[in-house]
């Protein structure tokens, strides 16, 4: 980890790139922290969880977790207060086997107490940092760290906070918590050192199998998952309560800011649209390579000053109660949004600031990529997406193509696709299009300011998977691009508009 630390201090602003010069690669930060003095240098640790997803319903890598917070323990080290430590298991039975094994104990004595069962760090519901903590960081351009046990760590998406997010398991996150920082080669260099001074490695924490295996043999017993999953039935006190309504139609609640009735079947008929070019449409962002779906989607905390958050205000949602994108997906309106609404994106029309904003070219207003896209939508223009290698990687999340075309976005020319997120933004009527071969954006010179003209037959019949098309722009400069229509189904769904007009169309048929 050190190693590639190190290169993502050097590399350009971007994805794994944060662009520190070498001179200050070194400083360290002092800051008051509830009578204390802390301090903070670039790759310091500030969240480290063990979070819900994948590997934390494994007893051996949970027992590991708990062994080495004992042997921390026993030998007097301790993670530091303003590191924001939390233990979410997949299931309740982890508890039951901690609490069997003594271990939570120990685990609670470094901070990782159980905070719930579900999506947490991963998500992006860490929660807010101390603010002392978040200020030594924001003040002082800290490049600061979280180390979690998810599966996720994509830009923007643990914390707007933490600009380098490595994934770990279970143990690995408690020996980073204590060692407070990423910017460390556990086999040469000290976590910590005792109460009598003694330099403390690596290896003095980490459990053998055989010890990890004991502790599973004697305490991961069948009863607790019996005892667990029997209950899973029967609800809780909370669940039980709900109201259930009897009509077998959902009722649509103009009020709710979590479930809203989408707009996808508005003015729908039942002839098909037929496939759609692009005529005279401006470029909404210009981007370079990974983009990720959380860049386009994301799924963790919504940020205060984001159009998503005013929404929300302004229909009397606390700032507290804001939850997270992924937790209000049901509604078109915040998801919407959110699209494009990743604090870490890096959008070449704004000449190398990074943040989830956009220029509206007619008047160069920056705004946020919504507001321009509305700006966009409502004097009837058609935008386009730019971007470099790998558009759409990461999660396959549906809503990194539905809040693109809610937005308007009628095109993505990139160099590649992930191949899921391809055939979503198909799915959704959106046309996607590759670069040829040893081009880009930046190769033909296009800087996004040009307004893009993009000539479809007007029957499918006429358009073939993989056929080339040509793009035109009105600075002269044209280009041949491939159509990423893979196969004749996927043409079957663009032609009626998206997939979901498809099955509605195809129903009523029935």
């Amino acid at each position: 980890m050190k190693v590639d630390w190190h290169l993502c201090l050097d590399n350009k602003v971007g994805f794994k790139g944060f662009a520190v010069p070498k001179e200050a690669q070194e400083k360290v930060v002092s800051f008051p922290f509830h009578g204390q003095t802390g301090e903070l240098k670039h790759g310091s640790v500030v969240i480290a969880a063990i979070t819900s997803c994948t590997n934390t319903s494994n007893p051996s890598v949970l027992v590991g977790a708990g062994l080495v917070a004992k042997k921390a323990c026993e030998l007097g080290l301790e993670v530091k207060p303003w590191v924001k430590t939390s233990l979410a298991p997949g299931s309740g039975v982890v508890t039951k086997y901690l609490l069997h094994s003594g271990l939570q104990k120990y685990l609670d004595q470094q901070g990782f107490s159980i905070v719930g069962y579900g999506c947490t760090t991963c998500i992006g519901n860490s929660g807010d940092l101390d603010e002392s903590v978040a200020a030594a960081i924001t003040n002082n351009d800290i490049v600061a760290a979280a180390v979690l046990s998810g599966n996720r760590n994509f830009e923007g998406r643990v914390h707007p906070l933490t600009r380098a997010n490595y994934l770990a398991s279970p143990p690995l996150v408690v020996a980073y918590a204590l060692a407070g920082t990423v910017d460390i080669d556990f086999e040469k260099e000290s976590i910590g050192t005792t109460k009598e001074g003694r330099s403390v490695y690596f290896k003095d924490v980490w459990p053998s199998n055989e010890e990890i295996a004991e502790v599973v043999q004697s305490s991961v017993l069948p009863d607790m998952f019996k005892s667990t999953y029997q209950a899973i039935t029967q609800g809780n006190p909370m669940w039980n309560k709900l109201s259930v309504p009897s009509s077998s139609l959902y009722s649509w609640d103009p009020n709710s800011t979590y479930i809203h009735e989408p707009p996808y079947f508005n003015d729908m008929t039942m002839d098909t649209p037929g496939p759609h070019g692009v005529n005279d449409a401006y470029c909404l962002l210009n981007l370079g390579d990974s983009i990720t779906t959380d860049h386009i989607s994301p799924a963790g905390s919504i940020h205060k000053d984001s159009p998503a958050a005013k929404y929300l205000l302004d229909r009397g949602v606390d700032r507290r109660d804001f939850n997270s994108y992924g937790s209000r997906r049901g509604n078109d309106q915040v998801m919407a949004r959110g699209t494009f609404a990743n604090i870490r994106i890096v959008n070449k029309l704004l000449n190398g600031e990074v943040g989830p904003k956009t220029i509206h070219i007619p008047t160069r207003d920056k705004l946020s990529v919504f507001d321009v896209a509305m700006r966009y939508k409502e004097a009837g223009h058609d935008t386009i997406v730019l971007a470099g290698a790998e558009y759409g990687s990461g999660s396959s999340r549906d809503w990194a193509a539905k809040g693109p075309m809610l937005l308007g976005v009628k095109a993505v020319i990139a160099k590649s696709f992930e191949r899921i997120h391809r055939s979503n933004l198909v799915g959704m009527g959106i046309l996607p299009l590759c670069f040829k071969a040893g081009q880009d954006a930046d190769t033909l010179g296009l800087t996004g300011l040009e307004r893009y003209t993009i000539n479809l037959p007007s029957k499918a019949s006429d358009i073939k998977p993989g056929q080339d098309v040509t793009v035109t722009t009105d600075s002269g400069k044209s280009f041949m691009c491939t159509v990423r229509f893979d196969t004749q189904v996927e043409l079957t769904y663009f032609d009626h508009g998206g997939i979901l007009p498809y099955v509605i169309r195809n129903l009523i048929k029935k």
